[in-house]
């Protein structure tokens, strides 16, 4: 009896295994293929998908997604976020379905166009400040400053220059970007995985947030409605104005691949300006897919400022709704500039 009860349960492993290695073969059959060389297709173009069938297995039907949403094996990419994407395809097989993917990357079809500037006006800026964070309120211009030991939350009188009044940061926080929605500012800190929300009208502390998904903080801007943030990389964060939560990302490309480092964070005429860091100059994004439609080289202002040994980049950038003009400004600059832009 114990005989038959073991040849029951090694026939029952055979049958088992042979199935399972049924199912990983004809998994490994088929492949998704797409009309787009090295899988990189433009948002302007018309995307064909494919199964390949190596063995001629009889297929009932196939359903394909984009990321988690359904599409059809042939669709246009003007409606999609540009980026970087997963493509799946569940192939059913006697009523069973396999499911195989494939990655592919949309780029913006149209060349970002350049813009220089004109200087406005030049208005006096603290030398020593990090410069992580610049937006306008009711005429007053609120900064966020970096480094360890040295971060703290500003306001300042943007034309005298002077500090109207300074929140300092606990010494092991190193302060990022900041914005302004509702009577509320929030601020960033980098590798800390925590934001602060302070009432703007005393600027105390009020609460705190975590990233829930992005692992550092960078930039802050909003639309009136929804805030976005930076993380470093290609990525600009939705959060819910609620939660805080990273609800939804988009991805800067243009049109031969993506742009990242993104860091400081404006919202101007419906669309996202970014200074990337290192570089003396701004992306403007648009929010909805990630396009890169334009370019600002402010490479110039880092010579209009005084030279010293700790002198670094452009970064902040701010506009003025009372004045409709963009002000910048970098880390350890001693100028703020007011400038308008001009199309090259």
């Amino acid at each position: 009896m114990n005989v038959s009860k073991t040849l029951i349960y090694i026939g029952l492993s055979i049958f088992l295994v042979s199935c399972g290695g049924e199912a990983d073969t004809l998994q490994n059959d088929f492949s998704v293929e797409t009309n787009a060389p090295n899988n990189v297709i433009k948002n302007d173009e018309t995307l064909k998908l494919s199964v390949a069938n190596k063995k001629q297995h009889p297929i009932d039907s196939i359903k394909y997604n984009l990321d988690d949403q359904s599409i059809a094996a042939t669709v246009g990419m003007d409606n999609q976020k540009l980026g970087k994407h997963t493509i799946t395809a569940e192939v059913y097989v006697k009523g069973k379905p396999y499911s195989v993917t494939t990655e592919i990357t949309i780029l913006s079809a149209k060349t970002p166009k350049v813009y220089g500037f004109n200087i406005v006006n030049e208005f006096p800026h603290d030398i020593n400040a990090y410069t992580q964070g610049l937006e306008f309120h009711n005429g007053v211009l609120y900064e966020s400053i970096g480094q360890y030991g040295k971060s703290e939350l500003r306001k300042v009188d943007y034309k005298t220059g002077d500090i109207l009044q300074r929140v300092k940061l606990d010494d092991n926080y190193f302060g990022e970007g900041l914005t302004i929605l509702n009577n509320k500012l929030y601020q960033l800190t980098w590798r800390e995985n925590t934001g602060f929300v302070y009432d703007i009208a005393t600027l105390e502390r009020e609460s705190s947030f975590n990233y829930n998904q992005s692992k550092e903080g960078w930039g802050l801007c909003n639309d009136g409605t929804h805030i976005y943030k930076s993380d470093g990389t290609e990525k600009i964060w939705t959060l819910d104005p609620s939660s805080l939560a990273e609800k939804d990302y988009i991805q800067a490309y243009h049109n031969r691949g993506k742009t990242t480092e993104l860091n400081e964070l404006e919202w101007i005429n419906g669309k996202i300006f970014s200074n990337r860091y290192q570089l003396n100059g701004v992306a403007i994004i648009n929010p909805t897919n990630g396009a890169i439609e334009g370019v600002i080289d402010f490479s110039p202002l880092s010579e209009k400022v005084t030279q010293h040994s700790n002198l670094d980049v452009l970064n902040g950038i701010a506009y003025n709704p009372e004045t409709q003009t963009i002000f910048v400004t970098g880390k350890y600059w001693d100028k703020l500039f007011e400038v308008e832009l001009v199309k090259r």
